[in-house]
């Protein structure tokens, strides 16, 4: 079994991507908008029962995936890579797989601003993505994450095995699956 875990800011490119690379693997996309829009039906994602509900189905989709004879599951995941809360969560995460014998895989996208605010405007982010359709909020919350975390990490930061970093800000998505 393979764990991807491909991360990096909003509207970088993680979902897309992570379609490409599903078509091309038998590995299965969760992307982590997933639960975060089945939630935000009853919860907002920021209040205590919208993280607790979003982090209890990505638990049990987790576990359960990682128990079975899947290929293997893609995650997407946005990492401020300054809170130690979120190196523990990938630690624990990547833990599910490891322990059931996956190998795990860390591929990191980056992309310029102005990139990643035309990204965040595309029919295929829109349509698989609910909340982001108000563009207005989702293009403000965007840059309000950008100032207030690290979403990126530093040239040698990440010191885990099958670690990749892409700049995607000039590829089409096929391209960067062909690379992962």
């Amino acid at each position: 079994m393979k764990f991807v875990l491909l991360f990096g800011p909003q509207a970088v490119g993680k979902m897309t991507v992570g379609h490409e690379l599903e078509k091309m693997t038998d590995l299965k996309l969760f992307h982590n908008h997933m639960t975060i829009d089945l939630v935000s039906n009853f919860f907002d994602y920021g209040t205590k029962e919208g993280n607790r509900l979003v982090n209890l189905f990505r638990q049990e989709i987790f576990e359960e995936v990682s128990k079975s004879d899947l290929d293997g599951l893609i995650f997407t995941y946005v990492w401020a890579l300054d809170l130690q809360s979120d190196w523990d969560y990938v630690e624990k995460v990547c833990n599910i797989f490891k322990s059931r014998g996956a190998t795990t895989y860390f591929v990191e996208l980056e992309a310029e601003l102005d990139e990643r605010l035309i990204r965040n405007k595309t029919p295929h982010r829109l349509a698989h993505k609910p909340t982001k359709r108000n563009i207005d909020w989702s293009e403000k919350n965007l840059l309000k994450t950008m100032e207030k975390y690290r979403l990126n990490s530093f040239e040698g930061e990440i010191k885990k095995e099958n670690y990749l970093k892409i700049n995607n800000t000039n590829m089409e998505a096929e391209e960067v699956a062909e690379l992962i």
